[in-house]
């Protein structure tokens, strides 16, 4: 072997591996920015919650896992959200759904089970069973400014603005809407 052939040689074997290491850099860079831009959009924009309780069944089950964000939210009628009230549970946070927003008024007649917004019943396709559970609120009533009533759709079986320790749920109180349902897998996608 002459001396070019043997240089050529080192050349190639030195090339080779810092092709590798080139490439073991690329795919360590790559991992690198998109765990950081999945934990910054989990930061900032996306948060994962589970279901603890019957309260929203038949919509959600205990042990559902949620996806919420709150980025540019503002609650409208029939959002599912994620709450909390330092008065209510402990400040536990807890899922419900919009029945009513601000300035709307909202009547519930518990013989019927029948919930009225702005005096017209509404259609409530996704509730467990009519609502006959009172608690101690008076209706008709108001929603004040920057604030929502909620409700579980298992109305029988759910503590909500109808019980006067969370009662209405001032805006700043929602951290976020249901997004989408990522467990169990059976489940997963949209939910309305």
């Amino acid at each position: 072997m002459t001396e070019d052939m043997l240089f050529e040689e080192n050349n190639e074997e030195k090339n080779s591996l810092n092709n590798i290491k080139n490439e073991i850099f690329d795919w360590v860079h790559n991992i690198t920015v998109i765990l950081t831009a999945v934990i910054l959009l989990f930061i900032f924009v996306f948060r994962i919650v589970g279901v603890d309780g019957e309260s929203m069944e038949p919509t959600l089950h205990d042990r559902d896992w949620l996806v919420i964000s709150d980025l540019f939210y503002e609650p409208e009628q029939g959002d599912i959200v994620v709450l909390a009230k330092k008065s209510f549970l402990e400040g536990k946070m807890i899922v419900k759904r919009v029945i009513a927003t601000e300035g709307q008024e909202i009547d519930i007649d518990f013989q019927r089970g029948v919930v009225y917004i702005d005096g017209r019943e509404i259609d409530e396709p996704y509730i467990a069973d009519k609502t006959r559970r009172q608690f101690d609120m008076t209706f008709p009533i108001t929603v004040p400014e920057d604030c929502v009533f909620v409700m579980g759709d298992n109305r029988n079986h759910s503590a909500d603005s109808r019980d006067a320790s969370l009662g209405m749920v001032h805006k700043s109180n929602i951290h976020g809407r249901l997004i989408l349902r990522i467990l169990p897998l059976s489940g997963f996608g949209k939910v309305k």
